[in-house]
C-alpha cells in the first residue's frame, strides 16, 4: 500500500529526490506543451527548499518517492494545487489520483480547490475532470502556450 506524508524540504536526501522527479516530470510536459519555461524546470534546489508550498510525497512499499503534490492556500477557503507530478517510472498506476484524493481529505474544510496545466498535458486535462475540476478559464502564458484553470468545489 502507497503511503502519503507531508515532505520535509529542509532533508536534503528528500530534497533531491523531489527535485530531480520534479525536472523529470516537468520535462515531459514541456515537451508535450511545446513550452520550455516552465517554472518548476527553472527553480534550483535552494528555490524549492524555501517554496512557500506544502509538499505531500507518494511512496511505495519500498519508500521509492513515486510522485508528489504540493499545495498553497493563497486565498481563505481556496486550496491551489501548485504543483503535481508523478516519476515517469510510475505512470498510469493512479499515483497522481491517490495524491489528489489525499489533498481533498486532508484539506476537507476548503470551499474550493484550483489548479492549472498547460491546454496541450491532455493526461492532466483528463486527471482534472475525472477528478471534479471543471475548467473556468484558459490563459494565453506564451505565444501559442495556453493553461486551464480548474475549479472544484471543496464540499461534493
Amino acid at each position: 500500500m502507497n503511503k502519503i506524508i507531508k515532505l520535509d524540504l529542509q532533508d536534503d536526501g528528500i530534497l533531491s529526490e523531489l527535485w530531480i522527479m520534479q525536472h523529470k516530470a516537468y520535462r515531459l510536459e514541456a515537451e508535450m506543451i511545446g513550452f520550455h519555461e516552465i517554472p518548476p524546470l527553472l527553480e534550483t534546489r535552494d528555490m524549492l527548499r524555501h517554496s512557500e508550498e506544502i509538499f505531500y510525497g507518494c511512496f511505495d512499499d519500498s519508500d521509492e518517492l513515486m510522485g508528489a503534490v504540493a499545495a498553497l492556500e493563497e486565498s481563505p477557503g481556496e486550496l491551489t494545487v501548485t504543483r503535481m507530478m508523478v516519476s515517469p517510472d510510475f505512470f498510469r498506476r493512479g499515483v497522481a489520483g491517490q495524491l489528489l484524493e489525499f489533498i481533498f481529505d486532508h484539506y476537507a474544510g476548503r470551499n474550493r480547490f484550483i489548479v492549472s496545466t498547460g491546454k496541450l498535458n491532455t493526461p492532466a486535462v483528463a486527471l482534472y475532470t475525472k477528478h471534479g475540476f471543471v475548467p473556468v478559464g484558459v490563459e494565453e502564458v506564451a505565444p501559442g502556450v495556453e493553461l486551464i484553470e480548474f475549479h472544484r468545489s471543496g464540499r461534493i
